[in-house]
């Protein structure tokens, strides 16, 4: 394997600092007005956003969407990446904008509405976590001149760490599962927001996927084949966890 390709043949982008000065976030209103009246379509009104206190390049916001008895879980989507075009592989322009997707248990500590809805009251990040992955990967393409799009893997770190106290190490690119197949694409005006989900994966699945000439179609297929959807479950099945056989004596 070369520094350029994976072992399943995959292209691999590695990133260094930017030394950049702090720039101004870019803020197209029509595209966030239209996303915010999307997600409540599809979501409802019952939801807090933590607002950014600090912003560069790109303002990030999260909404939080309260379990209801046809979700019973909290929904958390990003606003704001999509403020500015993604920089994109030649003839991929309809990819340009993106917005993320994650949900979370309903016994998943995160505060009631009607509390403090600023960033800087996030809390302990053993509970914030995926909130604090949602605002990185959304930064990400426009801090380093690239995009994300549908099966992208980022580990979290190198070597990969854990999140928190989980078992998970990075992250996949993925289909939203919990959402009608409406809801990923939002046309506005000449532009199109894709909505993507964000799935925390443990080593084995990241390795999989990287070394597999299938790659994240690969992974994916294990995925439904488990029901593993992007609602977050700490004890889910690790799908690509090697098999332990024991021996039998008579």
């Amino acid at each position: 394997m070369d520094d350029e390709k994976t072992r399943g043949g995959q292209p691999i982008y590695r990133y260094s600092t930017n030394e950049r000065g702090w720039v101004v976030p870019e803020i197209d209103a029509e595209i966030k007005g239209a996303v915010e009246a999307h997600l409540t379509r599809f979501l409802g009104h019952d939801s807090i956003v933590w607002h950014e206190i600090i912003s560069d390049l790109v303002h990030i916001d999260v909404y939080k969407f309260n379990p209801t008895p046809q979700r019973p879980y909290y929904t958390l989507v990003t606003s704001g990446m999509s403020d500015r075009p993604m920089t994109v592989p030649e003839k991929l322009e309809e990819m340009q904008r993106a917005e993320l997707l994650i949900c979370l248990p309903p016994d998943w500590p995160l505060g009631q509405a009607g509390e403090s809805t600023s960033e800087g009251d996030l809390g302990d990040f053993n509970n914030y976590w995926p909130i604090h992955m949602l605002k990185y990967l959304a930064r990400m393409p426009h801090e380093y001149r690239t995009w994300l799009g549908w099966g992208h893997s980022i580990p979290n770190g190198e070597p990969p760490a854990a999140f928190a106290d989980t078992n998970f190490v990075g992250s996949v690119v993925g289909p939203v599962v919990t959402l009608p197949d409406e809801f990923v694409k939002l046309d506005v005006g000449d532009s199109t927001v894709w909505f993507y989900a964000i799935y925390p994966v443990y080593a084995e699945e990241l390795q999989f996927k990287i070394d597999n000439s299938g790659g994240a179609d690969a992974l994916f297929g294990r995925f439904e084949k488990a029901g593993v959807t992007e609602l977050v479950d700490l004890l889910r099945k690790n799908v690509c966890a090697k098999r332990k056989f024991g021996r039998f004596f008579s």
